[in-house]
């Protein structure tokens, strides 16, 4: 069952309270009303899921500050690294069809990475190489131990040129910023990679086999690299900080072009999709029904099982938040505390750039989504919105 009152954007956009009582059936969207009034953000949609369907779809706000348009159900977002569970899941797949296995090392599906090198030092200038211990392997990726380049040589506007074969390439070429399996970092080139991998071993286009494997069957019908003008309409505007100080100015979305539904660009696995919260709920229902729904199986239980298992024993400093841990693609809070003290031992998730966040709690069987377009938040893996939120939707359908 969904819950979609449209009175309720309209209330906040009039600067009116928002409490439960005003609007009967909204649970969640309450919690964000304090960010709409102090300026924090323009509008938000907020998910709830479980396993046998939506439990709520609230939203608050608007959707562009300029037009006063009311946040709408289906307004389409950039859901930036949210994408990299579904490249991981892609991967996955091919695990599953003996076409990978986590353990190859990456150069035996893409021979460009077998000469690369490591950094050893950097002094007066001069970088120091040499052959890594040992070469990169899928798994790496999936964990963000590979030591890949932080960050593609190449501008943001490469993006519009370049094929996906084209810029992994430009990561092999680059050296290791230290030995794979060392230590966790956060790597874009990393996951994007991951792509180009499906692409090897599925002999399909990296965008064509997400939408043939996942968003065509799970009817995701809004899901895109590439979102269409009717979808653009839907779009809601990313903000940032005023150069002032006072209020939100507009933004562009970050490392793509100002053409968002230019096919040219190239399908970023790593956060290259535009969704809205009915087409999520979809995938994450799935993800709550252990890989199957609709009578239809995506993964196997035991493969999603281990990508939300802790893949890096006692490593330090791994993701985002304290308490964090880290799956195959997925993070997973290991000892809930903080941002995350709403959740179980075991919840698992992604966020993007822009503050959209995504968890599963297991234990509860409940997905919580956030959705925004901010840009500028310090650590939106760790912001206050985020939060409230988890906690107003277990407090409302967990206990």
């Amino acid at each position: 069952m969904r819950y979609f009152i449209p009175s309720i954007a309209l209330i906040t956009a009039l600067g009116l309270p928002l409490v439960a009582r005003d609007v009967p059936g909204t649970k969640v969207v309450p919690s964000l009303k304090l960010f709409v009034e102090d300026g924090t953000i323009a509008g938000a949609v907020a998910l709830v899921v479980g396993k046998d369907g939506v439990k709520a779809l609230e939203t608050g706000g608007v959707r562009d500050l300029e037009t006063k348009d009311p946040m709408p159900e289906n307004a389409m977002f950039w859901i930036a690294s949210m994408t990299k569970p579904m490249t991981a899941m892609a991967v996955m797949m091919m695990v599953e069809e003996g076409k990978l296995s986590i353990d190859d090392p990456v150069e035996k599906h893409l021979p460009e990475f077998k000469s690369q090198m490591v950094i050893v030092s950097r002094n007066d200038g001069k970088v120091t190489l040499q052959k890594p211990k040992r070469s990169i392997t899928i798994k790496d990726l999936l964990t963000h131990t590979s030591g890949l380049v932080g960050k593609s040589p190449l501008e943001a506007q490469a993006l519009d040129v370049l094929t996906l074969r084209e810029a992994v390439l430009t990561y092999a070429l680059s050296p290791l910023q230290y030995e794979p399996g060392s230590k966790w970092s956060y790597c874009n080139p990393g996951i994007t990679t991951l792509g180009r991998l499906v692409e090897v071993a599925s002999g399909q286009d990296f965008a064509a086999f997400m939408q043939e494997r996942f968003f065509t069957p799970l009817d995701m019908n809004d899901t895109t690299f590439w979102p269409n003008d009717e979808q653009l309409k839907r779009m809601a505007t990313s903000y940032k900080p005023a150069a002032d100080g006072k209020g939100l100015e507009k933004t562009t979305v970050t490392y793509l072009s100002p053409i968002l539904g230019d096919k040219k660009r190239m399908p970023l696995p790593a956060g290259g999709l535009f969704s809205c919260a009915p087409d999520l709920a979809r995938i994450y229902q799935m993800l709550l029904n252990e890989g199957e729904l609709d009578g239809k199986r995506y993964l196997k239980s035991e493969t999603l099982k281990l990508m939300t298992t802790n893949q890096l024993g006692d490593m330090e400093k791994v993701s985002f938040a304290p308490g964090m841990h880290m799956g195959l693609g997925f993070h997973i809070v290991n000892e809930p505390q903080g941002v995350t003290e709403s959740l179980s031992k075991g919840s698992f998730g992604h966020g993007g750039a822009y503050g959209t966040q995504a968890w599963m709690d297991p234990v509860r069987r409940l997905g919580i989504v956030l959705l925004i377009q901010r840009a500028g938040l310090p650590n939106s893996d760790q912001s206050e919105m985020r939060r409230v939120l988890q906690k107003a939707a277990v407090d409302a359908f967990g206990r």
